[in-house]
C-alpha cells in the first residue's frame, strides 16, 4: 500500500504539467503552488525549469520565497529544482548572487550556450534506478561543485549534473521531458512515499491531465 505524501509544485513559471503527468503516473496527484499558504502541510516542493531569474523575482514579489525557506529549516520540507530549480537551491551561482541557497554546490548558468544547443542523451545513475535513465538537456547550467553534505548522483564530462542532500535534489537536466519515471520515484521516496507492487516500472503511460 503506498505511504501517501503531499507533493506541491512551483507554478511560478515553467514546466508545471509535465511534472503532474509523472507525478500521476506514480499514483500521486500535486498541488499547484503559487502562494505562501499552499507551502502548508507539503512533503515535498518541486522548483521545475523554466527562466531562474524571473523566478527568483517572482518568489520574492509572491512571498513564497520566504516560506519555502521557513518550511525547509523548520517543517523538513524536501525540495527538488530541476534546471532552474537547481539553480535557485545552489548556494554559489558563478558570476551571480545566489537565491535560495540550501544546498553546498556551485552552479553555472546556461554553461551549455543557446536554446540551440539543447541535447539528449542517457546515463546509469546507480543511486536512482538500476537501469540507463534518458536525459534531457534544454540550455543546461551546470553543477561545477557538491560540497558535502551534498552527494554526487551523476558526472558527465568533468561537470555534474545530479547531486542531493538528505532534504534536496537537483538536476540540471528535466526528467519530466523523458517518459522515465525514475527521478520522480526517487524524490518521492525521498519525502517518504512506499509504493506498492502494482506501481508502473520505469517509464509512463501518456496521460493527459488538464
Amino acid at each position: 500500500m503506498d505511504t501517501p505524501v503531499e507533493i506541491g509544485i512551483l507554478a511560478l513559471q515553467g514546466g508545471v504539467v509535465e511534472h503532474r503527468q509523472h507525478l500521476a503516473a506514480l499514483g500521486v496527484s500535486a498541488r499547484e503552488v503559487r502562494t505562501p499558504e499552499a507551502i502548508a502541510g507539503l512533503s515535498g516542493l518541486i522548483l521545475p525549469g523554466g527562466e531562474s531569474t524571473c523566478l527568483a523575482r517572482l518568489l520574492g514579489l509572491t512571498g513564497v520565497g520566504p516560506e519555502i525557506l521557513r518550511a525547509y529549516r523548520e517543517d523538513g520540507l524536501v525540495l527538488w529544482g530541476t534546471c532552474a530549480g537547481a539553480i535557485l537551491l545552489a548556494g554559489e551561482i558563478v558570476g551571480e548572487e545566489a537565491h535560495l541557497a540550501l544546498m553546498p554546490i556551485t552552479v553555472s548558468r546556461n554553461a551549455f550556450g543557446s536554446q540551440l544547443d539543447s541535447f539528449q542523451g542517457s546515463a546509469l545513475v546507480p543511486a536512482v534506478a538500476d537501469a540507463p535513465i534518458p536525459l534531457v538537456f534544454i540550455r543546461a547550467p551546470q553543477i561545477t561543485r557538491a560540497d558535502p553534505p551534498a552527494r554526487i548522483l551523476l558526472e558527465l564530462d568533468g561537470y555534474i549534473a545530479a547531486a542531493e542532500t538528505d532534504q534536496a535534489l537537483a538536476t540540471v537536466f528535466h526528467p519530466e521531458l523523458a517518459a522515465d519515471l525514475s527521478f520522480h520515484r526517487h524524490f518521492l521516496r525521498k519525502c517518504g512515499w512506499r509504493e506498492n507492487a502494482a506501481a508502473p516500472g520505469h517509464s509512463r503511460p501518456f496521460l493527459a491531465i488538464q
